[in-house]
């Protein structure tokens, strides 16, 4: 856990899934989550080609940026992440993520991050699937302020947790990155505290949020466990 403990320099932040809320009373389930203890909104875009689901763009965003007062972690799983880094900061993303595997090339990598950090979003971050080597990220460690770990693959909601994801999040705190490394998929009571456990900061949790009779009890001993776990 050494290198591991030297790169842990950011709190743990708990981001619920918005995908899991009630999307008819979405500013109502805003401020709930808020009122409970979520630090960012987590925020997923599918456009149906890079992953087989359909969900919001920028103007349905925008309203949640509107109506709430904790930042927004949009999640790109889209295949031309750059035409759409202007109208999605523009929206209200405070984290603005894309997928590694919409940008093999290291050209690639470095035009998609400008064109995020010319469209003034705060922090940029690079996401990789299951099946992706973690290697692969290596090179960009260095230009992105956070690393999505995906621990499901991705798409949809409610999967099970793939537990050999949690190599890949060590691997990159023992290469000393000391960005955001965010896990999303599957995290619950269980697995939330082992993604702590192998560098993680920020949490992603949908249904085991969003479907728990005690939401702020939920958050609050999500994050205790989370920190413990880091200790």
């Amino acid at each position: 856990m050494g290198a591991i403990q030297e790169t842990l320099v950011h709190p743990i932040t708990i981001a619920p899934s918005l995908l899991s809320c009630d999307f008819a009373n979405i500013a109502a389930e805003l401020e709930r989550v808020e009122a409970c203890g979520g630090d960012w909104h987590h925020v997923d875009v599918m456009d149906g080609h890079f992953v087989p689901n359909i969900t919001i763009g920028p103007p349905v965003v925008e309203k949640i940026h509107a109506a709430a007062t904790a930042p927004l972690d949009v999640h790109l799983m889209i295949t031309d992440p750059r035409k759409y880094a202007k109208p999605f900061a523009e929206a209200g993303a405070h984290v603005l993520t894309f997928h590694l595997e919409v940008a093999p090339t290291r050209q690639e990598v470095l035009d998609t991050v400008d064109a995020f950090r010319d469209a003034g979003v705060a922090k940029v971050g690079i996401a990789l699937n299951p099946d992706t080597p973690v290697e692969r990220v290596g090179e960009h460690l260095g230009d992105v302020d956070l690393v999505l770990v995906m621990s499901v693959d991705p798409g949809f909601g409610g999967q099970p947790f793939l537990a050999d994801t949690l190599t890949k999040t060590a691997w990159l705190r023992e290469q000393g990155y000391a960005g955001h490394v965010e896990m999303d998929g599957g995290l619950n009571a269980e697995t939330l505290p082992r993604c702590a456990e192998a560098g993680a900061d920020v949490l992603v949790a949908g249904s085991a949020i969003f479907g728990a009779d005690d939401m702020a009890g939920t958050i609050a001993a999500f994050r205790r466990a989370a920190d413990e776990a880091r200790r």
